[in-house]
């Protein structure tokens, strides 16, 4: 089967080099029995191409089952890739069957593979390199045949160096890797992705297809698109049922795609600011959160400095000291007095009890993402006595993700 047949079985729109290749890679490996590794981006469609993978093998009429790693508990996990006995833990009143049973002779593809705990990781191994399984409670070992196909939006390298993915678990996943590219990377499939969902939405919507002018085409594709394809698709069904007239121009187009779209760092503007005034995760608002303290932090020294360099400018600036409350109220008590002469006096050089500053300069501190926030969990939980869901609700985040968050940086409560 051609390329572009397979194009037109599976849904796939687009020419892009990375794509092709990707497309070609899956269809070279579909007839083996080789472990495939899908990497790419969240909403990239990597769940097409282990369907892809699954239709043009040897397995095809054979069972194939998609299980998200990510959506299952931890507790459950095992259970369910594996099966349990009766009786193997509270509410195991039957035994089970597990994919890797029932889905025995076909495959099976493991999304967001980078969320599988370690434990299961290391039955996962086993049944890759041998093809034997052991059900939750059981002592019998079981063969299957089951071709796996992984899919990550993570670096699973990375998590390997974390000590969150088994290194000898990788190697063996990524015995072939495929890449399938993000929207932002193949630009020139955007309009052509843009015009087969809304040609659908019409059908579906019994309406006219929109159309974009030159400067909304333009404005389209210059977009970074971090949802891919499932945003773009999206953005599409708002476009068709919104949309005031059919021909949509780039005004028009602009009310469709969110200002503070990425879903990465905020950029910092001329003015230390981030841009936008939203952010669409909570490592995002952490990081605002402590570029502000560092800058006034930085603004309070240079408040001092001033003060050291001419002590006369408390006395010629009334709201000097007003500005200085502001940015560290507690600057008495924790730092000691620091004192001014008045007007006509010998300036007498400050005294700062704890810090003795010489020359302004910005301190090099760890600005790293993920040491902050394991620190602000730390400080959430001390100041909550233990108490997750007030902890959680303090920092913001869902009592779930607090509980990830435990075990992903292995904090003791």
């Amino acid at each position: 089967m051609d390329q572009q047949s397979i194009k037109n079985r599976f849904g796939i729109i687009g020419n892009s080099p990375a794509l092709n290749y990707a497309l070609q890679v899956a269809t070279q490996v579909a007839n083996t029995d080789l472990t495939v590794l899908i990497n790419g981006e969240s909403g990239v469609g990597k769940e097409a191409f282990s369907q892809i993978i699954h239709s043009l093998s040897a397995r095809k009429h054979n069972p194939f089952i998609a299980v998200n790693c990510g959506a299952i508990p931890e507790g459950t996990i095992d259970s369910e890739l594996f099966g349990h006995e009766k009786g193997s833990f509270t509410g195991a009143v039957d035994g089970r069957k597990g994919y890797f049973e029932t889905v025995n002779g076909g495959t099976i593809f493991l999304d967001e593979i980078g969320e599988m705990p370690l434990g299961t990781q290391a039955r996962l191994l086993r049944v890759l390199e041998s093809g034997e399984f052991i059900r939750v409670g059981s002592s019998k070992v079981q063969k299957t045949d089951v071709r796996v196909i992984a899919a990550t939006n993570k670096d699973l390298l990375d998590l390997v160096q974390q000590n969150r993915f088994r290194e000898d678990l990788y190697y063996r996943l990524n015995t072939v890797p495929i890449r399938v590219p993000a929207l932002r990377d193949r630009k020139e499939d955007i309009p052509l992705l843009f015009r087969k969902f809304v040609i659908d939405f019409a059908e579906r919507y019994k309406t006219t297809p929109v159309q974009l002018d030159d400067a909304a085409r333009q404005r389209l594709v210059s977009y970074t698109w971090p949802g891919n394809v499932r945003e773009l698709k999206n953005i599409a069904e708002q476009i068709s049922v919104l949309a005031t007239e059919k021909l949509v121009n780039a005004t028009e187009l602009t009310r469709f795609l969110p200002e503070n779209n990425m879903n990465r760092l905020p950029v910092l503007v001329g003015n230390g600011q981030p841009m936008g005034g939203s952010f669409n995760n909570e490592r995002e608002i952490l990081y605002k959160l402590f570029f502000d303290m560092k800058r006034d932090v930085t603004e309070l020294k240079k408040l001092f400095v001033d003060v050291m360099q001419n002590p006369s400018i408390v006395s010629q600036n009334p709201g000097f000291m007003n500005d200085l409350k502001e940015l560290h109220p507690h600057q008495g008590e924790a730092s000691g007095p620091v004192y001014m002469p008045h007007h006509g006096q010998t300036p007498v050089q400050p005294v700062i009890m704890h810090d003795e500053i010489h020359d302004h300069e910005e301190v090099d501190e760890s600005l790293n993402i993920m040491d902050k926030e394991k620190e602000l969990i730390i400080r959430a939980l001390k100041k909550h006595r233990g108490k997750r869901k007030d902890a959680a609700a303090d920092l913001g985040i869902s009592e779930r993700t607090l509980y990830r968050k435990l075990k992903e940086y292995d904090i003791e409560e």
